[in-house]
């Protein structure tokens, strides 16, 4: 619709009405929120998501989306009822971080009722079981989102190394309706999730690793993934180096897809070398050129042994460099200055020794602790074995894991038949007790951020049962590790790599305690399925009523969202930065603009890109995506000086 009005009493009113709002809701914001709560917008998350279900964490940040808005106490003020209630299970005493919030205390209790965290307080709580954590730390359970497929084997050595959420990124399903249910049937103890992996999908043309998808066979892919996606995949992964014949024609469309429904990509880089032709800096700026000509985020497999081997430093710089640029770009790593494959894949194609600067007797074959020839590694290369590879200077680990981009992913699970590599039982261990207690290159705080917050954070646009997860606050999820940081380390070696972590005293999956002084608890089954979600708009929208004008708004997660160009109708102008990704919006002098807001076409996603309003008073609201348009909750209307009441048809706006 076309219309045009002049705010001049918004302009003059809006410093008066602003301060008195903001009186207003210091002193009774649980009065306001009731008075006009429905379907406006208001939120109390601890997530800064537009979508993230209703909390009321002391543990965690109120939104600063509006004036009002304050950080709260990192601790809950328990009512006298809270108090006096016998909670499932109660973890007393312990050092608890909280990666979200910076927490880092000793000597706090951590209640669970229902499988969710009920309370993070000093004071005494009683529970039906209580767990002593004197002495030791108490963090969000790890989420390894570079693992594989959670089969029946490996999933308890992920919970011995103190994971409780298993997410197949490297890797993953072509058939989401068919994998996920299987994994609920089969009652699997972490939770779980996976990619729509691209190489298996690109089989189904029985194409050589160094042949290319006709366009034809490129466009079925990309139907395939936009299945999947629909049906619960995570994001799309590649591993180029793997299949070198796929190009970018291949890589585009599906990247432009991803893109389209704000989900990543994540990518086995093509090179792990510093030999010509094809070195870690031709593979870190293929992956980045993606990014920048679709817009889709990209997160960078394990950048210590494939795409920064031997070029850490201006690898991670590039990477960084394209952060600035504006381009969602992270990475992941494991704490091992060794990698292992097999020895019949592309990596180990000719020239190998003079690629990764190594020998035969570099290698050693996983399971055993026999060193190979050149007989030997060519008996066993037909035979595809599994081999380890003593090729990642030791500095590359540490250079990689101070980025702050970079999270911990094992890119590993223990198989049946233990043919694995020793990062399937001791990636997380591994990080704490030697990169963080002995050799001090992380901190604590900032390693259990890499191996929980920053991996749900990396995944949780469109998923939001992540939004709950990486945090020990009020509301968030019971998953949960307490270990002595004095004894953490990991025991798997190559020759046996089943040997489980020390120092990790108890685990919790939704609130259920899965590992304890008793070991593992085989009996707990509680993981439950991480899914992408998609929400689009709804038929027959509802109005908002403005100055005689009836603008058409979305609805999502029963929240009322209105077109950002509605305020340019009003007397406002904004600047859009696309590199931050914000709009800094300004009151004008001038006449208000004509403006055409259209009507938002039933069917489309709703999106949360990471878009940001910045009002003139600094505050900042989230907004969401419809294709190319902005959409802003209106409760920031409503902070920001304007009365909304309920209508008929939606809302009315006054000034």
């Amino acid at each position: 619709m076309t219309y045009r009005q002049k705010n001049s009493r918004n302009r003059i009113l809006f410093p008066l009405m602003l301060l008195l709002c903001i009186v207003i809701i210091a002193g009774g914001i649980w009065a306001v929120n009731n008075l006009f709560g429905d379907g406006i917008g208001e939120r109390n998350s601890s997530s800064s998501s537009p979508a993230s279900p209703s909390s009321t964490s002391e543990g965690s940040k109120e939104p600063s989306n509006e004036p009002s808005a304050t950080v709260k106490p990192v601790l809950d003020v328990p009512t006298a009822s809270e108090l006096s209630k016998i909670y499932d299970v109660v973890i007393s005493n312990g050092r608890v971080i909280n990666p979200e919030t910076k927490l880092d205390r000793d000597g706090l209790n951590v209640a669970i009722q229902g499988g969710k965290i009920a309370l993070v307080t000093d004071q005494k709580v009683t529970g039906k079981r209580e767990i002593d954590a004197a002495g030791l730390v108490v963090s969000p359970g790890f989420i390894d989102n570079l693992s594989y497929d959670p089969n029946p084997v490996g999933v308890w050595n992920k919970i011995a190394d103190g994971v409780t959420t298993n997410i197949a990124m490297h890797g993953g399903t072509t058939s989401p309706e068919k994998w996920y249910p299987y994994y609920v049937r089969n009652k699997t103890p972490v939770h779980f999730g996976a990619s729509f992996f691209y190489t298996q999908a690109r089989n189904q043309f029985k194409l050589s690793r160094y042949d290319t998808a006709k366009p034809a066979q490129t466009q079925t892919l990309v139907d395939q993934a936009e299945k999947a996606l629909n049906n619960g995949a995570l994001g799309i992964s590649f591993s180029l180096e793997y299949v070198p014949g796929v190009n970018d024609k291949e890589i585009l469309p599906l990247m432009k897809l991803a893109k389209e429904y704000n989900v990543p990509v994540y990518f086995h880089a093509r090179y792990s070398d510093m030999e010509e032709p094809g070195t870690n800096i031709d593979a870190i700026n293929e992956l980045i050129g993606y990014a920048r000509a679709s817009g889709a985020a990209v997160h960078i497999d394990h950048i210590n042994s494939t795409g920064g081997t031997f070029s850490m430093t201006q690898s991670l710089q590039l990477v960084a460099d394209a952060i600035a640029e504006g381009l969602d770009i992270t990475s992941c790593i494991y704490p091992y200055d060794y990698w292992g494959t097999y020895l019949n894949s592309a990596r180990f194609d000719e020239g190998w020794q003079e690629r990764f600067r190594i020998s035969y007797e570099d290698l050693q074959i996983a399971g055993t602790n026999e060193r190979l020839t050149s007989e030997s590694f060519r008996k066993y290369q037909q035979q595809g074995k599994l081999a380890v590879a003593y090729a990642i200077p030791k500095q590359d680990v540490i250079d990689s894991l101070k980025a702050p981009y970079v999270m911990i992913g094992s890119d590993a699970i223990l198989e049946p038949g233990f043919n694995n590599h020793p990062r399937a039982s001791g990636t997380f261990a591994r990080t704490v007790g030697l990169y963080v207690r002995e050799e001090g290159v992380i901190s604590l705080s900032d390693a259990i951020a890499k191996m929980s917050l920053m991996p749900a954070q990396r995944l949780e646009k469109q998923s939001p049962a992540l939004r709950k997860k990486g945090r020990i606050a009020k509301g968030m999820d019971a998953d949960v590790v307490v270990f002595d940081f004095n004894t953490i380390s990991d025991k798997s070696t190559v020759e046996k790599p089943e040997i489980v972590s020390a120092g990790i005293k108890y685990v919790l999956v939704n609130g259920q305690v899965a590992l304890d002084e008793k070991g593992i608890n085989k009996n707990i089954r509680v993981g439950q399925p991480i899914k992408s979600e998609f929400l689009r708009v709804k038929e027959g929208v509802s109005t908002l009523s403005w100055e005689g004008a009836a603008i058409p708004l979305i609805e999502y997660r029963s929240s009322n969202y209105v077109d950002l160009e509605a305020l340019a109708a009003h007397g406002y102008t904004f600047e859009w930065d696309k590199h931050k990704r914000n709009a800094r919006i300004t009151s004008s002098a001038a006449e208000a603009a004509e403006v055409n807001i259209p009507k938002p076409i039933t069917g489309e996603l709703i999106l949360e890109r990471g878009y940001k309003l910045i009002w003139e008073d600094g505050s900042r609201t989230e907004m969401l995506s419809v294709g190319d348009r902005k959409y802003v909750p209106l409760f920031a209307l409503k902070t920001h000086g304007w009365k909304l009441t309920k209508a008929e048809n939606g809302f009315k706006l006054d000034a």
